[in-house]
């Protein structure tokens, strides 16, 4: 435990407390302390309920499941590697300006994710962040699987591939519209096409919701 202890401990600040939010708020979800579908961005319930909390947890929660768990854990080492890289790198000795990097990211993801009615956020702001580094680091050479190798710059839309790949078709148009958003941002914020991963939940009197992205909130 010492050693976790350790790790955690010289993980970046900013870095540190987003990566424990992005393992607190899905356990949370998953052990059934708090519903997910109050975890999720909902627009009705934020405009008309008040329920103000929703863009905050919509950015940290993700359903964690069998058909889940993989794409999950592959974007929780992207946000570890690429935001201690920026943390470290770009923005050594300017928390601040990491910060407002991130809540400009995240006003932009939650604005689209309201009007494309997008339900997770967790992986869009960190291929924000994935993108900001790759455009700081274009002629940078990156590994990825099965040794191939290539400029940073393209290592976006190898991603996007990726979660093509992984997520199946149903997730290609959720990319490609939450892309749209992406340059619209200035060259250092800038986000990569989004991949977005939802749920299906039921409400009060066996009404049912519309998640959108095929995966059932709470399912094992």
């Amino acid at each position: 435990m010492s050693d976790i202890g350790d790790w955690f401990k010289s993980v970046p600040f900013i870095t540190r407390y987003w990566f424990a939010g992005s393992i607190a708020v899905p356990l949370i979800g998953k052990l059934g302390l708090i519903s997910p579908v109050f975890l999720v961005l909902w627009p009705e319930a934020f405009f008309h309920k008040f329920q103000i909390w929703r863009p905050i947890t919509s950015t940290l929660y993700f359903p964690v499941g069998p058909g889940t768990g993989f794409l999950y854990l592959v974007n929780l080492y992207f946000l570890y590697q690429y935001s201690s890289r920026l943390e470290t790198g770009a923005f050594d000795g300017r928390p601040a300006d990491y910060i407002f990097m991130l809540l400009f990211n995240w006003l932009c993801i939650v604005i689209t994710g309201l009007m494309m009615d997008m339900q997770l956020l967790m992986i869009p702001l960190i291929m924000s962040v994935l993108y900001v580094w790759a455009q700081l680091n274009r002629e940078t050479v990156v590994s990825f699987w099965f040794g191939t190798r290539f400029k940073a710059c393209y290592l976006p839309w190898v991603i996007l591939g990726f979660n093509y790949i992984i997520g199946g078709s149903y997730r290609w148009f959720p990319n490609r519209r939450g892309g749209v958003s992406g340059f619209g941002v200035p060259p250092t914020r800038r986000q990569v096409p989004q991949e977005q991963a939802g749920g299906g939940g039921g409400g009060g009197g066996g009404g049912r919701y519309n998640w959108g992205q095929g995966f059932r909130l709470g399912d094992d």
